[in-house]
C-alpha cells in the first residue's frame, strides 16, 4: 500500500498482514506514523471462538490473545515502515516479549484500544512499547520484539 488512508478497515489490514480468521485481532487502524507508531482497535465479541474454553462461564479473553493483538497492530506499523509485504513472502514473527503486565480483564463487550510506539529498529529486529486500554483504562503493557523475515516456499 503506497497511500495509506486512514482509518485502515479490516480488508485493508488484510492486505498488510498474513493473518486471518479466527487469528486476525485487528478491527481498525486510526493512527498511523510510519516509523513512529500506531494505534488501533478491537471489538472483543461474545462470538469469539476462544471463549468456548475460556471460560465457559466467565468470558475473559486470554492475556496470550491480548499480546498477540498488540503484536498485529504493532506489525502493520512493521510492515509499512519497512515497505515489505507479506504477500511477497515476508513475516512478522516474535521475538520477544518483556515487562509485560495485565492490570485489568478484557471481557465481551470491550472495545480494546491498543498502541505501539516504536523503539528501536536494527537490521529487521524492531522494538515496540505498546499498551492496550479498554474505556481510557489500562488493560495491558508490555515491550514487543519481532523481527522481519523472507520465508522461502518452494
Amino acid at each position: 500500500m503506497t497511500d495509506i488512508t486512514l482509518p485502515l478497515n479490516h480488508e485493508d489490514i488484510k492486505k498488510i498482514l498474513p493473518h486471518r480468521y479466527p487469528l486476525l485481532l485487528v478491527d481498525r487502524i486510526t493512527e498511523l506514523e510510519i516509523g513512529k507508531y500506531v494505534k488501533g482497535y478491537k471489538n472483543v465479541t461474545g462470538n469469539e471462538d476462544v471463549f468456548n474454553g475460556h471460560f465457559p462461564r466467565f468470558a475473559v479473553f486470554p492475556g496470550v490473545m491480548i499480546c498477540e493483538a498488540l503484536a498485529q497492530v504493532a506489525g502493520v506499523l512493521g510492515y509499512l515502515t519497512s515497505g515489505h509485504k507479506s504477500e511477497d513472502g515476508y513475516l512478522v514473527l516474535f521475538a520477544g516479549l518483556d515487562n509485560v503486565r495485565f492490570k485489568r480483564q478484557v471481557i465481551p463487550g470491550d472495545r480494546m484500544d491498543m498502541e505501539a510506539k516504536l523503539i528501536a529498529s536494527k537490521r529487521g529486529i524492531h522494538k515496540v512499547d505498546a499498551q492496550a486500554y479498554v474505556d481510557g483504562e489500562l488493560a495491558c503493557s508490555a515491550e514487543l520484539m519481532f523481527a522481519e523475515r523472507k520465508v522461502v516456499t518452494e
